[in-house]
């Protein structure tokens, strides 16, 4: 069975980018009523600290050493979170925009599984090299400023980038973003921002 992995990122159920999310989903259940979908929420599943066993770990392999029991075992944990994104045929991340990036939680799955041996290798000759095979990903980012107009205020959106080249490091490159934004302010134009970004989710749902 095809397999969509959803990123939550969002600890508020009623954020933009969650509702982002369901517009997308609902539409794409209609569309493909054969997938299943993996729904991980970044603020209530586990996610290890990046320190001890696991930390001790990365090193290990990068030095081409045996792991110890305990180094393997806090392995194993990284190696199953990044077992659902290899799995996945399809990726959809919704997240909001905090302080001009993404929020911690997203930074801390992304820190957990980008591991030499998991997401990456590295070759003397050719250096980096992504293990994970490309997949079609959405990116829904919601900020409180407007960066789809440029009417927001000089403030510099860090999130993308960083988000696409991190994708792009571990093997994914077809990423595309949906900013939804201003969601605050006067109520006019987050009404507009939120169902122009309903309305290319919802068509591109029908597609993905």
């Amino acid at each position: 069975m095809p397999k969509l992995l959803h990123l939550n990122c969002s600890p508020r159920p009623d954020s933009e980018s969650a509702a982002g999310a369901r517009a997308f989903l609902d539409r794409f259940r209609r569309a493909r009523p054969d997938w299943e979908i993996d729904a991980m929420n970044l603020w209530r599943e586990p996610l290890p600290e990046f320190d001890g066993y696991l930390l001790e770990a990365k090193y290990a392999r990068i030095g081409g050493k045996s792991f110890t029991n305990s180094q393997h075992d806090a392995f194993a944990i990284a190696e199953r979170l990044a077992l659902r994104l290899s799995l996945a045929d399809r990726v959809l991340i919704s997240t909001p925009m905090w302080n001009f990036g993404i929020p911690y939680k997203l930074k801390q799955w992304l820190d957990v599984i980008i591991q030499p041996g998991l997401a990456f290798r590295f070759d003397p000759a050719q250096g980096y090299l992504p293990l994970l095979k490309d997949r079609p990903t959405i990116v829904i980012l919601a900020s409180g400023s407007d960066f789809v107009t440029g009417m927001n205020r000089g403030r510099i959106d860090m999130a993308t980038p960083y988000l696409r080249e991190a994708l792009r490091f571990i093997g994914i490159s077809d990423v595309r973003f949906v900013p939804i934004g201003p969601t605050t302010g006067p109520t006019e134009p987050i009404r507009a921002a939120r169902e122009a970004a309903h309305r290319r989710l919802v068509e591109m749902a029908g597609r993905f």
